[in-house]
């Protein structure tokens, strides 16, 4: 389950030399899709962008987006989910930014039944299932001033909400219900990966001691970050590594999965990312 450069960092960290430099990013590599659907959990995005457009009848133009933006050193990864995935275009994102973006009516619904059978666990869900019935609506009712306005809502309701300019112009918008993550246990052990290869972090600390000769001591710190939203999918991977624990940060809004044994290190979180 070797996945892009963290796996090479981790093992790089441990002092491991036989790793090959190559995981998942060569051209022969075939994602799982479960590793799919946790990257996305990662770092992926679903999205409504509404326009004004004077073409239109209701003065607004409405487009879904699925997206994921990566530096451009990960560019293989975006490669590798688009021929996995069969839709979408990777388009430039800034100097050392890609974007791999699905638009389309007939792509989006390559993207939905996806996700229909390799479900998201992450706080991505909601968004998804709202990005899904306004796909729905999007077959002709979005032409309506009644469909412009229910996909409004349903945009109230994900990412970051409505933006000012459509609030001024919609100011009687209620935002459509929020659907609720039912469950946050780690559906399959290429999900793990798949997520870990988007959030995890691979971490060498070293600083003074006074119990080592060196006067330095070193640390090694396997770590997943997330919002304490998905505080419940962090306190999983304490039982499904059999290891670890959760601290949550100054502040509140984000919380750690920390990993730093050695040798849980050595003997659980390298063994799995090594199988």
């Amino acid at each position: 389950m070797k996945n892009n450069q963290k796996l090479l960092d981790l093992n790089s960290a441990m002092g491991s030399t036989d790793v090959k430099s190559t995981s998942p990013l060569n051209s022969n590599s075939k994602l799982d899709p479960w590793w799919v659907t946790g990257f996305v959990d990662a770092e992926g995005c679903f999205r409504i962008s509404i326009l004004k457009n004077k073409e239109l009848k209701t003065q607004w133009g409405v487009r879904a987006f699925f997206q994921i933006s990566l530096h451009l050193k990960d560019k293989a990864i975006l490669e590798l989910i688009q021929s996995k995935l069969g839709v979408g275009k990777i388009y430039t994102a800034g100097p050392a930014a890609v974007s791999f973006e699905v638009h389309s009516i007939k792509e989006l619904g390559v993207i939905i039944a996806h996700f229909d059978k390799y479900p998201l666990i992450s706080q991505k869900r909601p968004d998804f299932e709202l990005l899904k019935i306004a796909v729905g609506y999007m077959q002709g009712e979005h032409l309506t001033m009644e469909g412009l306005k229910k996909i409004i809502s349903i945009k109230a309701s994900m990412n970051r909400g409505l933006p000012d300019g459509l609030k001024e112009a919609f100011p009687d918008i209620i935002p459509a219900a929020r659907p609720l993550v039912q469950s946050q246990s780690n559906p399959d052990p290429h999900w793990v990966a798949g997520f870990t290869s988007g959030e995890g972090c691979l971490i060498v600390r070293i600083k003074k001691s006074s119990t080592h000769r060196t006067g330095l001591g070193v640390e090694l710190v396997f770590q997943i970050t997330q919002h304490t939203r998905d505080e419940q999918l962090l306190l999983c991977f304490i039982n499904y590594f059999g290891c670890g624990r959760y601290r949550q940060r100054r502040g509140g809004l984000a919380g750690d999965f920390n990993v730093r044994k050695l040798s849980d290190l050595t003997e659980k979180i390298i063994p799995f990312f090594e199988i």
